[in-house]
């Protein structure tokens, strides 16, 4: 099944972090987030790929152009010649098509550049390239099937909480209260789409608001409820967190080990 991500966007929340590199080769541990990303899809079986390019398109280009294993794997160098341990649906497996999409674009946009690639497939998966999880996707992908949806997305709890403020008219304040957004779901991308989305959009929208509006509607899109491991990187505090998580060996997104 073809997986659609778009890593097209200018990721300005990142910047403090690097003003050169994009956020989808921000990296975890040795390898950028979109790796971990596509590693995970192959995991459940899925390694087409199709990339929505935009900022930093080039750097992702040439990043798995000049892919080696060697920079980030053990490996043993026997009279010169590097032995490398045999990785299962690693980059040599999986068929990347890339796409520039604009520098520019909103989601909608890009979606609609890369409908041919996506051909007559009747279902396929589209994600953000800044999140991880440890979802096991085939449930999700069943639950899918069995719905009469022609959209989901998984809904996830935000990992926020919220200084809640009580104040009098003058501005003086009464209480100050951390609360968490416990009751709240929201958007966590890892989106299962029927090609007859294409066919509700209209030029210039962005995916989840007019189209995914249509769908609404009509009753026909779903959202697949997920308490486990979910994380998106939008700032520097998000790339540290992953940073520590990694640092310590906790890596629940890491489901191929």
């Amino acid at each position: 099944m073809k997986v659609v991500l778009f890593c097209g966007g200018l990721g300005t929340r990142l910047r403090e972090h690097s003003e050169t590199i994009p956020k989808p080769l921000v990296n975890i541990g040795s390898r950028p987030i979109i790796w971990h990303l596509m590693r995970y899809y192959a995991h459940f079986g899925h390694r087409e790929f199709i990339l929505c390019l935009g900022y930093g398109g080039n750097q992702i280009r040439e990043y798995f152009l000049n892919y080696d294993p060697r920079e980030c794997e053990d490996f043993v160098l026997d009279h010169g010649v590097a032995k490398l341990p045999v990785v299962e649906t690693d980059v040599p497996n999986w068929r990347i098509q890339f796409v520039d999409t604009g520098l520019n674009s909103n989601i909608g946009e890009r979606l609609v550049a890369v409908r041919r690639y996506v051909g007559d497939d009747e279902i396929f998966l589209a994600n953000y390239s800044d999140q991880l999880t440890d979802l096991p996707f085939d449930r999700y992908l069943k639950w899918f099937r069995d719905s009469n949806a022609q959209a989901s997305f998984l809904a996830v709890k935000p990992s926020q909480s919220f200084h809640v403020a009580d104040m009098e008219e003058s501005g003086r304040v009464r209480s100050l209260n951390s609360v968490a957004q416990t009751e709240t779901w929201i958007n966590g991308g890892f989106m299962i789409l029927k090609r007859e989305i294409f066919d509700l959009m209209k030029p210039g929208e962005e995916l989840v608001e007019e189209p995914f509006a249509r769908l609404v509607g009509a009753g026909t899109l779903a959202a697949y409820r997920y308490t486990g491991f979910w994380k998106a990187m939008d700032t520097l505090k998000d790339k540290l967190h992953y940073d520590q998580l990694d640092a310590r060996g906790e890596r629940p997104w890491v489901v191929w080990k």
